[in-house]
């Protein structure tokens, strides 16, 4: 089984640690633990040695150490290293290279992949400091769990709250069955739609929604690492193009998205549409701005093509998935949407989480088999709907 170091911090919420190393524990992980002095004064080091069966490391020079230079060896020995809580001390810290403890100096000589379990005082979660070290250690690969809203140890009901701890474990869980499940992706050629469109009125003002595309991007994001071979076809959004893609292709319209979507369908193994297209768009638009002169506007609108239908009238061996944004009997109406469009399977969710970085949603096959996940962040259910997509090529 995998080894994973846990870096405890001083911060309230080291109390929790003990579950996660319980849990980690009782999935069948090495655990060992690494401690920072302020962390013992919350919880003692012999409570995290009785539930991970090991040493716990707090002194740079102990006495009682073995032969083995030990922030050398325990970073050699980790697959994988989880930091909770991190405080905004120990971010500083490592996007500052300074290690001038046992858990910082461990950090600077890990080579494994790192994640970083953010849990604060609210005041101190919205400093730019930490946002600037946030980013620039995500430029060298660190994986940040960001704080849960809820109620701190200052006596307010905000922003800082270590994640819970069955969250921070399934985001371990599936980090590792992400590798185990390479193999699966790989080579497969992947069409996936993001964003929304815009439909122009004139040369200032469009239809559109409130889709972010934070949902396809973490699906593109997620499939590179799975080994696919992702096209992200993509209308406007405020993010940063997923890296490792084959290929990006940016459009604004329903039409242009359309076509760029059927030019590439036939040549690909799964197809994923997850873009929030406009179903209308004006059927004339005007060159010049429309001016205000008269107290009602009257708009005539046009259906644009059905980009999901059409793949579904084109699928031959392909996978195709397609997503079901619902107000109101999501469940029905993604069905409906299924059979309509010839998919293999659809992710119904509901509307008002298109802006939010989080998503629940209930997995729907063709077969009427039905999978609920419950609320977490949009980059942990991408995996989730490709795993179930690998599911699929495999049955």
């Amino acid at each position: 089984m995998k080894n994973i170091l846990i870096g405890v911090c001083g911060g309230i919420a080291a109390y929790k640690s003990a579950n996660i190393v319980s849990k980690l524990k009782k999935k069948g992980y090495n655990v060992k633990v690494i401690m920072t002095k302020n962390a013992t004064e919350i919880i003692a080091p012999l409570t995290l040695e009785t539930l991970s069966r090991n040493k716990v490391f707090v002194d740079m020079w102990d006495k009682n150490r073995g032969y083995e230079v030990e922030h050398i060896s325990l970073g050699e020995w980790a697959d994988l290293c989880l930091i909770a809580p991190a405080t905004y001390n120990i971010v500083g810290k490592i996007a500052n290279g300074i290690a001038d403890d046992m858990l910082s100096t461990v950090i600077s000589a890990c080579t494994c992949d790192k994640f970083i379990a953010l849990a604060m005082n609210v005041n101190m979660y919205n400093n730019p400091i930490l946002k600037d070290n946030i980013e620039k250690l995500k430029k060298y690969n660190y994986h940040f769990i960001d704080s849960d809203e809820g109620f701190l140890a200052c006596n307010t009901n905000a922003k800082g709250r270590l994640k819970n701890e069955d969250d921070i474990v399934n985001i371990i869980d599936n980090y590792f069955l992400s590798k185990k499940r390479k193999k699966l992706l790989t080579g497969k050629k992947l069409l996936l739609t993001a964003g929304r469109t815009e439909e122009p009125l004139d040369p200032v003002r469009y239809f559109s929604n409130n889709s972010s595309g934070k949902m396809g991007y973490s699906i593109a994001e997620q499939a590179v690492k799975l080994g696919a071979k992702v096209t992200l076809i993509s209308g406007p959004t405020d993010l940063d193009v997923p890296k490792g893609l084959s290929e990006f292709v940016q459009v604004k319209t329903a039409k242009e998205m359309y076509e760029a979507v059927l030019k590439r369908f036939d040549d690909t193994d799964i197809g994923i549409a997850c873009a929030a297209v406009a179903d209308y768009k004006p059927k004339v638009c005007s060159d010049q701005k429309i001016k205000k002169n008269t107290d009602e506007l009257v708009i005539v609108l046009d259906k644009n093509p059905d980009i999901l239908y059409n793949m579904g009238l084109r699928k031959d061996k392909q996978i195709l998935v397609g997503f079901a944004a619902e107000t109101e009997n999501i469940i029905e109406n993604a069905t409906k949407k299924l059979k309509k469009k010839n998919l293999d399977m659809i992710v119904a969710n509901n509307a008002h989480n298109m802006k939010s970085s989080n998503n629940a949603a209930t997995f729907i096959k063709k077969d009427g088999s039905m999978k609920e996940y419950e609320q977490k962040p949009k980059i942990d259910l991408a995996f989730d709907i490709l795993t179930e997509v690998s599911n699929i090529i495999t049955k």
